[in-house]
């Protein structure tokens, strides 16, 4: 629970912030976190949906675009998602990728992504 709250706290802090990275959890969490929301606001009220949609957009935007950069792809490729089934399949695809573990063209790696996961057996 702690993690989501973080995710979605993280996004909200960094609401318009387009440049640097996102790792994996904080862009899955947000997206759990925006569906809900979007999903119960729509069954109480087309008008608190639709307030809400807007008002997640610009954090899902940003968090997005900061999705690719981990992956070491251009945010403006987010226009995929124009372009139906073919798009959504690409842009799911690289979201789903593991962020580059070094430093890329979009800075360094997010702190929840440079830790590594501990694996019985490794050292």
């Amino acid at each position: 629970m702690e993690e989501i709250q973080k995710a979605v706290k993280t996004c909200f802090t960094k609401y318009a912030e387009f440049g640097g990275r996102a790792a994996r959890p904080e862009f899955w969490w947000f997206a759990l976190f925006q569906f809900v929301v979007l999903t119960v606001l729509g069954v109480v009220s087309p008008v608190l949906y639709g307030i809400a949609a807007l008002g997640l957009l610009l954090p899902a935007l940003a968090v997005g675009s900061r999705r690719l950069h981990d992956v070491n792809r251009s945010a403006w490729l987010m226009l995929l998602w124009l372009i139906p089934v073919i798009g959504w399949i690409l842009l799911i695809y690289w979201a789903v990728q593991p962020g580059d573990p070094a430093a890329n063209s979009y800075g360094e790696p997010p702190a929840a992504a440079a830790t590594p996961a501990m694996v019985p057996g490794q050292q």
